[in-house]
């Protein structure tokens, strides 16, 4: 199973949801159409990350699991798809190079599919967990030529998807500038964006500023039952 097109994803962090909790949201989310699931926390975490791998691939059979690891330690098998992530917004070798060279092992054994994936930090108003568990700082919100120029340099080196991310939790979300500036750098790379999209509108703006995927996850930890809800964020992205 692959994820392909474009549409809504959906984040759950395997440290603030059980099996159950993520089978209810697996359900509720394809039920509304949403594209696929992202699992990611900034946070270790390896067991509860297969539990609800697993608890989604169950409940939302043919909806595609990504893999959105912090490290390798939360590396499973029960997706369809690892993110790659090198995080080139940053300088921290740990997150560039370091945790994929100790992902290998892991891989080796379980050869699930990886996607090659830039990730770029974008200032979202706040200090965000993965600011924090990272050790770098993101670029800042009003500079969408340098949000652009690592992106392209990102592609030039080989990364097959550039993910913009201003962080869960973040006071805002990537600007539409910042968005528009990198689709045009590199169109031919899937484009995945979130971090502090609350709202359908401010999911529809991110998509028709060129972003392939929106990726919500907080909204939905404080809002967990409004299903309702969910439709609304699919339909605005569709």
């Amino acid at each position: 199973m692959r994820l392909e097109g474009q549409g809504l994803l959906v984040l759950v962090d395997p440290v603030r949801t059980n099996g159950a909790e993520a089978a209810r949201i697996g359900r509720a989310a394809k039920a509304a159409g949403v594209r696929g699931f992202l699992i990611g926390s900034s946070f270790d975490g390896a067991a509860q990350t297969h539990e609800v791998a697993r608890a989604l691939r169950d409940s939302a059979p043919g909806v595609p699991v990504a893999l959105f690891p912090g490290s390798a330690m939360q590396l499973t098998d029960q997706v369809d798809l690892v993110l790659f992530l090198s995080l080139v917004s940053g300088r921290n070798p740990q997150y560039l190079i370091e945790e994929h060279v100790r992902a290998v092992p892991f891989l080796r054994q379980h050869p699930v599919p990886t996607l090659s994936t830039a990730y770029i930090l974008i200032d979202g108003g706040r200090v965000t967990s993965v600011e924090s568990v990272s050790q770098t700082r993101p670029l800042p919100a009003d500079k969408p030529e340098l949000a652009a120029a690592h992106a392209t340099a990102a592609s030039l080196i080989g990364m097959q998807a550039i993910y913009l991310d201003a962080g869960s939790g973040a006071e805002r979300p990537v600007s539409v500038e910042v968005i528009r500036a990198c689709r045009a750098a590199v169109p031919q790379r899937p484009l995945f964006v979130g971090g502090g999209i609350r709202t359908p509108g401010q999911a529809r703006a991110a998509r028709q500023a060129g972003a392939d995927f929106v990726v919500i996850g907080t909204v939905l930890e404080e809002e967990p039952r409004d299903d309702a809800g969910l439709e609304a964020f699919v339909e605005a992205v569709r």
